[in-house]
């Protein structure tokens, strides 16, 4: 599991590493919500492909191994007590959007320069993705109770439509 805690120490350290993240996933509405909703059992984060190297780094050093290699769309690391973080690469444009590399590789998954927000963990400031961006990655698979119940917080607090 991933508790507050973890997230606040995993963002420490890859602020000191200087590389570029945001939180998605159920973290990244309860930060845009500001308040933990239910259990994580991962960390979602995005990460400029470019500073993955120090990204990977950091995150060594602090006990993850990498456990899954699905290169360029995804990569998990974790560490021997269970805790996950998912890591998504983007590609950034020069007008601040993004591309996150699918299985499709017609069909890249597209962050607007808008979509990079921040949110709280905890009372401490933290980037995040917006609701809108929440929201569009929750779509083209089924739902799991989780996907579920994080949009319906991000149905009550800011009365966005979801698909489900």
């Amino acid at each position: 599991m991933m508790a507050a805690e973890d997230v606040l120490y995993v963002l420490t350290l890859l602020r000191r590493a200087q590389a570029d993240v945001w939180i998605g996933g159920g973290w990244g509405i309860d930060a845009l919500i500001g308040e933990q909703t239910r259990d994580h059992r991962d960390l979602d984060l995005m990460h400029r492909q470019e500073q993955e190297a120090a990204v990977v780094a950091a995150l060594r050093k602090a006990g993850f191994v990498e456990s899954l290699n699905w290169r360029p769309a995804r990569f998990v690391v974790t560490t021997p007590d269970g805790r996950e973080i998912d890591l998504h690469p983007l590609v950034f444009g020069a007008d601040g959007a993004a591309e996150q590399a699918s299985f499709e590789s017609e069909h890249p998954f597209r962050y607007p320069s808008s979509c990079f927000v921040t949110g709280t963990v905890k009372g401490t400031t933290v980037p995040c993705l917006s609701a809108e961006q929440q929201v569009r990655l929750h779509q083209g698979y089924e739902p799991t109770e989780r996907d579920r119940h994080d949009m319906a917080q991000l149905r009550r607090v800011f009365g966005i439509a979801t698909h489900f």
